[in-house]
């Protein structure tokens, strides 16, 4: 009997320590590209008594199909950096708890999509065309002002894109150029494909190969393409990152009316995390002014929550498009893979 009682004891103390242990810990499911300041999360473990386990799971795509097919066993409490190109997938597969923020009064309406409160926006970036400064002035061209300005002679041998079937922002651009020409047929985005695909646009696997091999400017020379898919935050992170700084911006992105699609993401609560309490808490900590104003720096985007200061480099060399490029999430979601296979059949047969 006295064994039998002493087997209890040492099972229910080994139960409550691993509750405090699970109360202790948040484990933060995300993308490859994560980034935030190692003092920020040092913030929220000393304001809360809670550890951040951070927990990278690929790019948002397979970020997304892990937690979905990790659904009854969820990796972790908390999983950020799913965006409007896979939030229906993610939705549907109701991988999120409901939470309902008290920060979300802080966030700009124009973020708040969800009703029933599954996802919480965090920070958004524009996919948009950069093009090298001092090439467009050398040769006295004029920058294209629309999407189909990019199909003319002049332009031709220009662009260099990403492949959408294997690249975040070369989808981005893909779902901008189906919002301003449409999904028809006749004279939709196919048919401007096809053009561009006559006007000599080069198409890379990823952004890396993109901008970094092909394009004039991220090559250091060695490219030959002046115009590149990238995103708003690029020029800026040219200038922090450039040989010298002082010199001012050597690239810009084009951001007039359709040219640039808006990527926003989100964080959300799984359904059946570990720490609930300790999740809700983490969501709470990345809409802080703390955390909104250390992600422009690490992860070059933009922060959701108002009247939050942007670095110095951002307010001088960075553009937010007034109206950016706009696809319904769960359009993207039903016709993400037809969508992407005709671009193919037309561009890479």
């Amino acid at each position: 009997m006295k064994l039998r009682i002493s087997l209890i004891i040492v099972l229910l103390v080994a139960a409550l320590s691993a509750q405090a242990q699970e109360e202790d810990m948040v484990v933060l499911v995300t993308h490859d590209s994560f980034a935030i300041s190692e003092s920020v999360l040092e913030s929220f473990e000393s304001q809360t008594g809670i550890a951040v386990e951070v927990l990278r799971a690929g790019d948002a795509g397979q970020m997304v199909n892990q937690a979905i097919l990790s659904k009854n066993n969820p990796l972790g409490d908390v999983l950020y950096g799913v965006d409007n190109t896979f939030l229906s997938r993610a939705l549907d597969a109701e991988i999120f708890a409901p939470y309902q923020s008290p920060a979300l009064d802080t966030v700009a309406a124009d973020f708040l999509r969800d009703d029933d409160f599954r996802v919480t926006p965090v920070d958004f970036g524009d996919v948009c065309l950069n093009y090298d400064i001092a090439w467009f002035a050398e040769n006295e061209l004029a920058l294209p002002k629309t999407l189909d300005e990019l199909a003319d002679g002049i332009y031709a041998g220009l662009l260099v894109v990403e492949n959408p079937a294997t690249s975040s922002p070369g989808l981005a651009f893909l779902l901008a150029t189906i919002a301003h020409f449409g999904d028809d047929s006749e004279g939709g985005y196919l048919d401007y494909w096809a053009a561009l695909r006559a006007n000599d646009v080069l198409v890379a696997d990823g952004w890396t190969d993109a901008y970094y091999g092909e394009f004039t400017v991220g090559s250091r020379g060695a490219g030959s393409r002046p115009l590149v898919v990238s995103y708003a935050s690029s020029p800026p992170a040219e200038v922090i990152y450039g040989e010298d700084p002082e010199a001012g911006a050597i690239t810009g992105a084009l951001t007039d009316e359709g040219m640039c699609f808006r990527q926003v993401e989100y964080v959300g609560l799984l359904d059946g995390a570990a720490n609930e309490a300790g999740a809700q808490l983490f969501i709470d900590f990345m809409l802080s002014a703390e955390f909104q104003a250390d992600m422009p720096l690490n992860m070059f985007v933009f922060p959701v929550v108002e009247a939050i200061d942007l670095p110095e480099a951002f307010l001088a060399y960075a553009q937010i498009p007034l109206q950016p490029a706009v696809v319904d999430p769960a359009d993207i979601e039903a016709n993400r893979e037809a969508w992407i296979q005709a671009w193919a059949e037309v561009m890479l047969r």
